[in-house]
């Protein structure tokens, strides 16, 4: 089997890439840019966020209609003009659109970086007429999300749980019958194939492809201390898995690693391998 071979370098945390137009996109933590790269992996910065403000840059996705929506203190849509708009007053992590243009996104209100005792997290639901609900919660530590081709399932990485949890999701955008997945991981950012499986990370240096109900179906070990912080299948015929790491030191801790990261040389790093099962599904 192939090794993943280096794609893209000298990058703080990157973070919720997307196949997007025929590009790779990504949040670059730390820089706090928005960069989309190309094929033969020239990077472009689309967006940047004030140095000074929590406003944008966490996790991005489009809408139908092709706006994009950013994640931070609050979830804004990018006109086409160049203009700003703020559809919900609400702090966020990630964030997924389906097809109808519902907009999922997923938080927990606590203070992961200074190390607070976590609490509870959840899934809200942002309808395409701009009512917020919630549509889960008790989910622990949520992340990276990922719906299936036919709308009909979401699933979310419970990182703290090591689990990949999944639901229905209802006519009304509303999410039901929640289910195991596959447990025993170490899942952020996620994406999904066209067989059905997952892209995950183990939560040690390597991540796997996962059926439902938790069979490994390949695994693929990374270099020493290099955490894979979020999976995205992409490339021209989206046989391409691109892994994003980060250098990570366990025996550091979070928050030691998370400071070396922010004022340290910029490690992470963007790593490309092909696969045999196309992705599918959002993002």
């Amino acid at each position: 089997m192939a090794e993943p071979k280096v794609f893209l370098t000298g990058l703080g945390i990157p973070e919720s890439p997307r196949w997007h137009e025929g590009r790779l996109w990504f949040c670059n933590w730390i820089d706090r840019q928005v960069v989309a790269v190309d094929t033969g992996g020239k990077p472009e910065v689309m967006v940047v966020r004030d140095p000074d403000s929590h406003s944008m840059g966490y996790s991005i996705d489009w809408l139908p209609d092709g706006r994009l929506l950013t994640t931070g203190d609050s979830v804004r849509r990018h006109e086409r003009d160049g203009s700003v708009v703020t559809v919900a007053e609400q702090h966020a992590n990630e964030i997924v659109v389906d097809a109808r243009g519902n907009i999922y996104i997923n938080g927990a209100d606590f203070d992961f970086v200074a190390g607070a005792p976590p609490t509870p997290g959840y899934i809200k639901l942002i309808t395409p007429d701009g009512r917020l609900r919630q549509v889960a919660g008790d989910i622990d530590f949520p992340n990276g999300m990922a719906i299936t081709p036919d709308n009909r399932t979401l699933i979310i990485s419970e990182s703290f749980a090591g689990r990949l949890t999944a639901f229905d999701i209802d006519p009304d955008g509303g999410l039901s019958n929640r289910r195991v997945f596959a447990e025993k991981l170490g899942p952020d950012g996620i994406c999904l194939d066209a067989e059905g499986a997952v892209w995950v990370g183990t939560g040690g240096f390597s991540v796997a492809r996962v059926a439902a109900g938790g069979e490994i179906l390949q695994r693929v070990e990374l270099p020493e201390n290099r955490a894979p912080f979020a999976l995205m299948l992409g490339g021209q015929d989206r046989r391409t898995l691109f892994i994003l790491t980060a250098e990570w030191r366990p025996a550091d801790g979070h928050v030691a690693n998370l400071d070396r990261l922010t004022n340290g040389p910029r490690d992470g790093q963007i790593l490309a391998l092909p696969v045999e099962v196309p992705g599918a599904g959002r993002p």
